[in-house]
């Protein structure tokens, strides 16, 4: 097997170790406790598959973007909750049971959603939108899906185990992932430093902030939820995102757009974590709840 081919591979595997060791501290009522709060759960597929999609489409109706930056941000929007994102939302505060709860339902929700948002798409910019839904379902299966349940049973049926694997594999899985990565930006650099002097860089910081906000702002009154759902509506996953964009991808930039949207979301948010990190740490003044 080729060095292209195995690439691929290490970033799905290492995307799916490090949703299995944020199962591996979690419970199998999590995966319901969404579900019991309806209220949250409509506000939270609100903010990631209606409020950022249609900003991603305004952006590129309103600025005269690179053909491959306006694929990216609208790819990127329809996306469920990327693989590597629930570990800092749980470090900015989040609920574990809010954490799993979302990544589950809208990966689900992504199998049957994103094909028909992306016809959808095609139609408004009469460009084919091709969108294979097995494809989208392979990914978020082995991802996210399998993962998920795999560390909810180890945790149920073996929690001693659970507690031994889950630090190393954590280690394993985001050393696997950096060193996956690096290939792949290597060879895209070129075409990622091109996008970085125009104004594609700034619309996708933009991008990025509005998420974290529209995300902060739909969580509801607990911050620990904001938390969480200003990270998911940030940031995606980039896999989904390049499935939607298959029959795009070999156009010039596409593929480096994708990822500079990933890595800026990624850089953006750093701030926004440590302030709730601090916030929820920090203990809420008499008589008050933090915000």
């Amino acid at each position: 097997m080729t060095l292209a081919k195995l690439i691929p591979i290490a970033i799905q595997l290492s995307m799916a170790i490090v949703i299995f060791c944020v199962a591996l501290n979690a419970h199998v009522d999590d995966v319901a406790s969404l579900l019991r709060k309806p209220g949250l759960l409509i506000r939270s597929l609100v903010a990631m598959l209606v409020v950022m999609p249609v900003i991603a489409v305004a952006f590129a109706m309103a600025f005269g973007l690179n053909d491959a930056v306006e694929i990216a941000l609208v790819a990127s929007a329809l996306s469920p909750v990327p693989p590597i994102l629930p570990g800092k939302q749980i470090k900015a505060g989040g609920h574990a049971s809010y954490v799993i709860g979302l990544l589950l339902i809208s990966a689900l929700v992504a199998i049957v959603y994103v094909p028909l948002a992306g016809h959808l798409l095609g139609t408004v910019f009469h460009r084919p939108v091709q969108v294979d839904i097995g494809n989208v379902a392979t990914i978020v299966t082995t991802s996210m899906l399998l993962p998920v349940l795999a560390g909810l049973a180890i945790r149920r049926l073996a929690p001693a185990l659970a507690d031994r694997l889950h630090k190393p594999l954590a280690i394993f899985g985001t050393v696997l992932l950096i060193v996956a990565l690096v290939p792949v930006l290597i060879k895209e650099w070129p075409a990622i430093s091109s996008l970085i002097g125009h104004f594609s860089l700034v619309v996708m910081i933009v991008f990025a902030v509005i998420g974290m906000t529209v995300g902060h702002f739909l969580g509801g009154p607990d911050p620990d939820d904001r938390s969480v759902l200003a990270l998911a509506t940030s940031a995606r996953h980039p896999a989904v995102a390049l499935a939607i964009t298959h029959n795009a991808v070999n156009r010039p930039g596409v593929m480096a757009a994708v990822l500079l949207v990933l890595v800026v979301s990624s850089i953006v948010s750093m701030p926004y974590v440590k302030w709730r990190r601090r916030a929820h740490q920090a203990p809420p003044p008499d008589g008050h709840s933090q915000v």
